[in-house]
Formats: structure tokens, C-alpha cells, sequence
């Protein structure tokens, strides 16, 4: 079993996909960055909408590493993606995430995001609000 933080996690539940495989019967690497980027988007911009606050708007990914622990076949339960913020800064933010089930721990990763201003075409600071719901998921890595 893997040591966990006490942090609150966002949880997301991923069905893989019969795309998902390769020809090896499991997972494909680059298709494992789809689940993070799902579990992402529920948790910046999904969950805020639906609880009636602001989404995340205008975040870009500026650095990506994942670890895969153990390949992860084709199955008809869902896996957990589990992500929290492991370190926020003035116009970035670091999310750390696991891909799971209750037995096995499939994959490790961690995104940097990048607040961004698009007219600007430049980085920009972190809103209050946007600081306010990162703190809810942060823990030390």
C-alpha cells in the first residue's frame, strides 16, 4: 500500500477506454496524460462551475513528469485520479496525481500550471479566488 497525504484530494473516476490500449493490452503511455488532463479540467473548471464559482480560465501546462508504476489493463471499473497542489506561487501552481484503484497504484504525476493572460501573451498572478480553492487541496508533496 502506498503512504498518502492528509491532504483533500479531488478524486475523479476514469473509465479506460477500449482506445486506451495498445498492442501490448494496456494502457498506452501518452494516453495516461488524457486522464490528467480530464482529472484537471474537473477540478479547475467542472467542479467550480457546478458549486456556482468561478472556473479556472487561461491556465496552460508548463511542465509535465509522470512515473508509470505498473501497467494498467482494460477493465470495466472505473480507475481513481486522484490530484491535490503540492506547492502554489505568485502566477503557478504545482498538482500532484495519482492514478489508482483500492489495490494498485498505476501512475504517478505532477503538472505545473501556469496562470496566463492571453491578450498579454504573458504569464499573470493567481486571482484571490483562485488561491482561495487551490488552498483547499494543498499539501506538502
Amino acid at each position: 500500500m502506498v503512504e498518502r497525504s492528509l491532504a483533500q484530494r479531488h478524486v475523479f473516476l476514469r473509465m479506460v477506454r477500449f482506445a486506451d490500449i495498445d498492442s501490448l493490452g494496456h494502457v498506452n503511455n501518452v494516453r495516461f496524460f488524457d486522464y490528467l488532463e480530464d482529472a484537471r479540467f474537473a477540478m479547475l473548471h467542472v467542479d467550480p462551475y457546478k458549486a456556482g464559482e468561478e472556473p479556472f480560465k487561461d491556465m496552460v501546462v508548463s511542465h509535465h513528469e509522470i512515473d508509470y508504476r505498473r501497467p494498467l489493463g482494460f477493465r470495466a471499473e472505473p480507475v481513481r485520479v486522484e490530484t491535490w497542489v503540492t506547492e502554489i506561487r505568485p502566477v503557478r501552481f504545482t498538482v500532484a496525481y495519482e492514478i489508482r484503484d483500492d489495490q494498485d497504484l498505476y501512475v504517478t504525476a505532477k503538472s505545473v500550471i501556469v496562470a496566463y493572460d492571453v491578450e498579454r501573451g504573458a504569464p499573470r498572478r493567481l486571482r484571490q479566488d483562485e488561491l482561495a480553492y487551490l488552498e483547499r487541496f494543498t499539501a506538502e508533496d
